[in-house]
């Protein structure tokens, strides 16, 4: 029925041209291939069927994209002008003025570009293009603020950085200083371009691609010029290259090399031998942090200090490498908890708690852990601050954004519906939010629901933000495996947030974002003969699968969901092999996980546990004692399980 009426509201029409809900439903699709397949006719005939519904502007974007090159001005401008707030009069705003840049058509550009609400780097450069017609040395000033990436940057960026090095805005120093950041960043390509640039580096270019290819065999074969500035870069850059593969391999290398280079590149190449050793949980990163000696730390660098550090309980250490990041990064509330916590154990209690007071307010991990550093009464779920009306609710249901989004969704136009959804709340203040939470909520959008409810600042429902669906369905599978409900909520929060058509880019399937390979392992273990690839999207083979897994993982890694979270995501190798030489506190551990997505999943999923606790009404525990202590690497738990997938 809920389907019905929403159908009613969304493609409303006058009486005399109504259309049954299905027919629009494939009415809308079928105009969406047309667009993808260029039919002019088609769209065109179908194009009548959406005259005063909020799908409308879909259709008129879809006209309009596919004669962009021929449109009429005026009619283009109709389209840009028009009232509905949605991102597709934006999206053409940015392929029109794109086109108008081509053609070089810059007064039409310079009246629509401060319309344009998303960022694009390359109409950013297409706007300094039309600004030195009047402002050359202006505009040029600004292209060179953009000219400190490791990244490549869009065509439109070459002619500006062409002209600002000819004028001398962009000097030789400035090029040495990117092609760094693109060795830095692996960009290897552009490094080579930028080695192109400089005329007194003619054999840069070869270097950087032989030491790329293979590093120890270029490092093998050097005969090293130490006044030759160009070569001294592609050594540290192999160098590098060779710190990631295995520090013993650099190092081994750099002996014999050290004496050839000067001190401030002595300490550049500490700094990556530390960074890359920090990562690899190697116990020697601190002495060639030390070694590194004041150089310059990008943001990945200065953060894997503090991990070292915390690895090594070194909180003397600890505090000094978070001193030497900059401020912006020191702001960031995982170095605020930490460096909280160093000058707890350093005596100063009185400026820790000057730290963890006001992080203790905040609704996430480190907040958490303040929390409980102080002793302070737990995050208040007492209950929503604020419960919209119907009255509410049928108002901000009526915004066409809200119902574009619903029916997009239901549609299965999954990528579109977000953006919708997305441009449609980035204006909307706490109780909006709350109020479009919980419509989501109602049409069984459960990852846009807690995506606005997730948004609020002042006014929240933790109800929202922590939905729990298919408790019922869940139910006999936690209580066969003997589960924590909270866990198993926060771990499928994280990995789908209750979509069950999820889908991975790496190929994980639903609620539980299963791998095939390992569905079909557990199948097999669990005796189901008849399982095939298909049912892994199904509900209940999808929940039974994953408890299952989720069970075996805990029991494998004494029962620490710290450790079992780790392997769901990374996979039990890596877990095992991410354990300390002493006992980590479980935060420690979870912290100093190598992998940027698996560091933060397991944060979540242990944050989104306690949340969850509460809701349930579980004894509680803090998060502390959840995490508890991961005990050290020990042969036996180093070795692969006999049945271990």
């Amino acid at each position: 029925m809920r389907c019905i009426l929403f159908l009613l509201l969304v493609f409303a029409l006058p009486a005399q041209a109504a259309q049954s809900p299905a027919a629009n439903d494939a009415d809308f699709l079928a105009a969406n291939d047309a667009f993808r397949a260029g039919d002019r006719a088609k769209l065109a005939r179908l194009a009548l069927r959406f005259k005063k519904t909020p799908l409308e502007v879909y259709i008129s974007y879809y006209q309009l994209r596919l004669d962009l090159e021929r449109a009429d001005t005026r009619a283009v401008r109709a389209f840009l002008d028009r009232p509905e707030d949605t991102p597709m009069v934006d999206r053409l705003r940015g392929e029109w003025l794109k086109l108008l840049a081509e053609r070089q058509q810059w007064d039409l550009f310079d009246t629509e570009y401060p319309r344009l609400l998303n960022e694009d780097t390359e109409l950013n450069c297409d706007a300094l293009q039309s600004r030195r017609r009047t402002q050359e040395q202006a505009a040029l000033q600004e292209a060179r603020m953009l000219w400190f990436n490791g990244k490549a940057l869009p065509g439109s960026c070459g002619p500006l950085f062409d002209a600002a090095i000819a004028a001398g805005i962009i000097t030789e120093q400035d090029i040495w200083q990117r092609l760094r950041l693109a060795l830095e960043a692996g960009n290897v390509s552009l490094a080579k371009a930028l080695a192109d640039r400089l005329d007194a580096e003619r054999k840069l270019s070869t270097a950087l691609g032989r030491a790329a290819t293979d590093a120890d065999d270029y490092l093998e074969k050097l005969t090293l010029n130490k006044e030759n500035h160009g070569q001294r870069v592609a050594v540290l850059f192999a160098l590098q290259r060779l710190a990631k593969q295995s520090p013993d391999l650099a190092v081994a290398r750099w002996e014999k090399l050290a004496a050839e280079f000067p001190e401030t590149e002595q300490h550049y190449f500490h700094g990556w031998l530390a960074y890359e050793a920090a990562r690899k949980q190697d116990p020697r990163a601190l002495q060639w942090y030390r070694a590194a000696a004041g150089s310059p730390l990008n943001e990945q660098q200065a953060a894997w200090w503090v991990r070292a550090a915390l690895r090594a309980y070194d909180w003397p250490a600890t505090l000094a490498a978070i001193h030497a990041m900059s401020p912006q990064q020191q702001r960031e509330p995982a170095w605020q908890y930490w460096k909280a916590r160093a000058l707890q154990a350093t005596g100063k209690s009185v400026e820790a708690r000057k730290l963890l007071a006001p992080l203790s307010t905040e609704y996430h991990f480190y907040g958490q852990l303040a929390a409980e550093d102080l002793a302070a009464p737990t995050l208040s779920m007492a209950g929503p601050g604020y419960k919209p009306s119907e009255s509410d609710i049928a108002a901000m249901q009526a915004l066409p954004g809200i119902q574009r989004t619903l029916a997009l969704y239901r549609l299965g136009m999954r990528t579109e519906a977000l953006k919708e959804w997305s441009w449609t709340l980035r204006n909307l203040d706490d109780h909006e939010l709350l109020t479009a939470a919980e419509i989501a909520r109602r049409n069984e959008m459960y990852d846009r629901a807690i995506n606005a409810a997730d948004r609020t600042v002042n006014v929240h429902d933790f109800s929202l933000r922590y939905l729990a669906p298919y408790r019922d369905a869940l139910h006999t599978h936690i209580q066969e495996h003997g589960l924590d409900e909270a866990w198993v909520y926060g771990l499928m929060r994280q990995e789908s947030r209750f979509v069950t058509a999820a889908k991975s880019n790496v190929g994980a399937a639903g609620l539980m974002q299963i791998m095939p390979s390992t569905a079909s392992w557990i199948a097999r273990r669990l005796g189901l003969k008849d399982y095939r690839r298909s049912l892994l999207d199904q509900l209940d083979t999808n929940l039974k699968l994953g408890t299952y897994y989720m069970k075996t993982v805990l029991s494998w890694f004494d029962d620490s969901p710290v450790l079992a979270s780790a392997a769901y995501n990374a996979g039990p190798s890596r877990a095992r092999r991410w354990r300390g030489d002493l006992p980590l506190e479980g935060a420690i551990y979870a912290e100093s996980i190598p992998f940027d997505e698996t560091r933060d999943y397991v944060k979540k999923v242990m944050s989104n546990t306690m949340y969850y606790s509460r809701q349930f009404g579980e004894p509680q525990k803090t998060l502390k004692l959840r995490m508890g202590i991961v005990a050290p690497r020990t042969p036996d738990n180093q070795q692969i399980i006999p049945d271990e997938k």
